[in-house]
């Protein structure tokens, strides 16, 4: 075998060794090309999918914390769970964002010395979308945010309850409209 090997290696011509080292070369600036690009390619869209990461990360903290800021001065949730109210880990946490992130819907756990539950929330953001309100804080505005609440009393009694955190906030109270009713009352009269 080893003559075999020593045999064929003897008969090359010196013309054929150098043709097939360029095709060789040629080969390997292709399939160099063609690595690089991939490369390129992989990389960035794992740079696109982490900075879209970070950014909900972002959000989520941004959110959530206006939404403890909120909690701690809801005298029944503190009755509820006690104090300190913690906010559980993000990967327990759900996120949806919508309308070119300006709009978010949270939910997210929390825990307090006498019992755990689930804050839902939804919240808008103020302001445009520039590339430089990805790297400082968002303003955001809590519009509906609800806790979930489960306290063990003992082991035979378990309580668990819902109750609104935004209602102790100064909204005005609906008014019927009584514009639209007139003007309603009047257009068959027009006839």
């Amino acid at each position: 075998m080893l003559g075999r090997r020593l045999i064929s290696f003897l008969k090359r011509s010196p013309a054929s060794t150098v043709s097939s080292s360029v095709k060789s070369g040629e080969e390997g600036e292709g399939k160099s090309f063609g690595r690089k690009a991939v490369s390129f390619v992989l990389l960035t869209l794992s740079g696109g999918v982490a900075l879209s990461a970070l950014d909900d990360l972002t959000i989520y903290y941004g959110c959530t914390s206006k939404a403890m800021e909120k909690a701690s001065k809801n005298q029944m949730l503190i009755d509820a769970i006690g104090e300190p109210i913690v906010r559980g880990p993000w990967y327990n946490a759900s996120l949806a964002v919508a309308h070119k992130r300006h709009s978010v819907s949270c939910t997210f756990p929390v825990s307090g010395p006498q019992g755990t539950g689930i804050f839902q929330l939804k919240a808008v953001r103020n302001g445009d979308v520039t590339w430089y309100s990805f790297l400082r804080s968002r303003d955001w505005e809590i519009l509906i945010m609800e806790a979930l609440l489960h306290v063990p009393a003992n082991e035979e009694k378990q309580q668990t309850f819902r109750i609104s955190l935004l209602d102790n906030l100064s909204t005005p109270a609906p008014k019927a409209c009584t514009d639209c009713q007139a003007q309603r009352s009047e257009a068959p009269e027009k006839k």
